[in-house]
């Protein structure tokens, strides 16, 4: 099983969260909110060989941890995952907008400038610009928990961008049309746990399951041959020259 964006070290209890990942044998990555978060979210997995810290800064703090931006450079060459980054649109949060995008720009530049990073990026109620933004980018962006349009969709695939897709997503009408249209090759699953919920349950990396099932109704094949595309895909992106 493959969780690629949850944040290992907000659950309740994040030791025995990475004890059973290790025990099941799921591949996570482990992003964070920002780069102070980087150390002791590296320090939960460093000895479990499938679980990968990504370096990040969240949107919806971008105007209260901007200062850690140099932090951020300073990480930036410890990993080849980037990740919680983008944009966010929603109500609260898009009066910083200026300070979101600043933040956004940086990142970009530098995972760029570095060779290029695989990047999971946050894009809600600003997928158009975050799309704008990633315009010759070198790197590998994953789309995590998109909700962007139809027409926002058709242009993100033929940008090259990837989805990463959670059983919360799955379960809602617009969320199921809109996965249905994205190719077998460019998915992977994941939880967004411990913000992930379905019927006020949060979600552990092992609950990508339910993700699994529901994908191989809309595929029409066996879980286990949806199983086997996901990892598949999976090998597509670690094997990539970053």
């Amino acid at each position: 099983m493959i969780d690629f964006h949850c944040h290992l070290d907000l659950y309740t209890g994040p030791r025995e969260v990475v004890e059973t990942c290790r025990s099941k044998n799921i591949y996570v990555l482990s992003v964070t909110t920002c780069p102070k978060a980087w150390y002791g979210t590296y320090e939960l997995s460093k000895h479990c060989p499938r679980i990968r810290t990504a370096l990040g800064l969240h949107p919806q703090l971008a105007h209260l941890r901007y200062q850690e931006l140099e932090l951020f450079d300073f990480l930036l060459t410890n990993t080849r995952y980037i990740g919680e980054i983008g944009l966010d649109g929603g109500k609260g949060f898009k009066k910083h907008w200026a300070k979101q995008l600043k933040v956004f720009r940086h990142i970009l530049k530098k995972s760029s400038l570095s060779g290029g990073k695989i990047m999971s990026i946050h894009s809600r109620l600003s997928t158009k610009y975050v799309l704008e933004e990633l315009t010759q980018i070198e790197g590998i962006p994953i789309l995590h928990w998109f909700t962007g349009t139809s027409n926002q969709l058709k242009k993100a695939i033929e940008m090259g961008c990837w989805f990463s897709i959670n059983p919360t997503m799955l379960n809602t009408k617009k969320g199921y049309e809109l996965i249905s249209k994205i190719p077998k090759d460019r998915i992977l699953t994941e939880t967004d746990g411990p913000f992930g919920k379905i019927k006020n349950k949060i979600l552990y990396p092992w609950d990508v399951s339910i993700a699994i099932e529901k994908l191989s109704i809309i595929w029409k094949c066996s879980p286990l041959d949806t199983e086997c595309i996901l990892k598949n895909n999976l090998k597509s992106i670690l094997n990539s020259n970053l």
